[in-house]
């Protein structure tokens, strides 16, 4: 357990136990507490501050993948000018599959404009097909609900592919929890550690290999700890 979490320093106590029922190495398998408090005893785990229930919150989805497409937009890809050492941040247009968690839309930009995140779009779309609902928060990249009322480039894709634009409530991030959990994911396993890079195409580079990972290879809690998988959108 120790050097599971060693190896993974972002591994949960109950990921541990997924992977070692997996392994069939360890008989019986501990109790995600027994797991927990093991970790704690070697310092691998920092007790902390008792969060919210489950039960706190309202949990709903989709019944099957193409349905909803839930979409945002994150920072923290930081470059660096290899000749002056500048660092600038790059933004990530970020997409996932209500249902099936499938990541459908990382794709690196220098800035996060009206235009560099449709093109995310179109790409995704063109790859996967045309979801029936999309979901975004309400940035200036999605709407202009709080502007003067009128299209954007991002609905008017929406209304030419059939597709039904969802916009959150003010102030709710709950709302798009499905992405805003694939961003802390992103941050802990990725981000957080993989150093400034270069350009844009190195990375994007590093990005799409961690994607690859997270869609076909890395359990989900949220799914029982499956994979996403590829057979679970028509253009994968």
């Amino acid at each position: 357990m120790c050097e599971l979490r060693r190896e993974h320093p972002r591994w949960g106590p109950r990921r541990i136990v997924h992977v070692l029922e997996r392994s069939g190495t360890v008989a019986p398998v501990p109790s995600r507490m027994t797991v927990y408090r093991i970790l704690v005893r070697h310092g691998l785990v920092v007790p902390g501050v008792r969060r919210r229930k489950r039960s706190d919150y309202k949990r709903w989805q989709r019944d099957r993948p193409m349905q909803l497409w839930q979409m945002d937009i994150i920072g923290g890809v930081m470059l660096v000018d290899p000749v002056t050492g500048e660092l600038t941040e790059a933004k990530i247009v970020t997409g996932v599959d209500d249902h099936s968690r499938y990541c459908v839309i990382a794709s690196v930009v220098e800035r996060a404009t009206g235009r560099a995140v449709c093109a995310a779009f179109a790409r995704a779309l063109q790859r996967f097909g045309v979801p029936d609902e999309v979901l975004t928060d309400n940035g200036k990249q999605f709407t202009d609900r709080f502007g003067h009322g009128g299209e954007v480039l991002f609905d008017r894709i929406c209304r030419e592919n059939g597709i039904a634009h969802r916009l959150t409530q003010p102030a709710s991030p709950t709302t798009t929890g499905k992405v805003e959990r694939f961003h802390q994911t992103l941050r802990r396993e990725l981000l957080d550690d993989c150093g400034a890079f270069e350009s844009i195409g190195e990375a994007q580079a590093a990005l799409d290999a961690w994607v690859e990972e997270y869609n076909s290879s890395r359990p989900h809690q949220a799914l029982g700890h499956a994979v996403p998988g590829r057979s679970v959108l028509p253009g994968c």
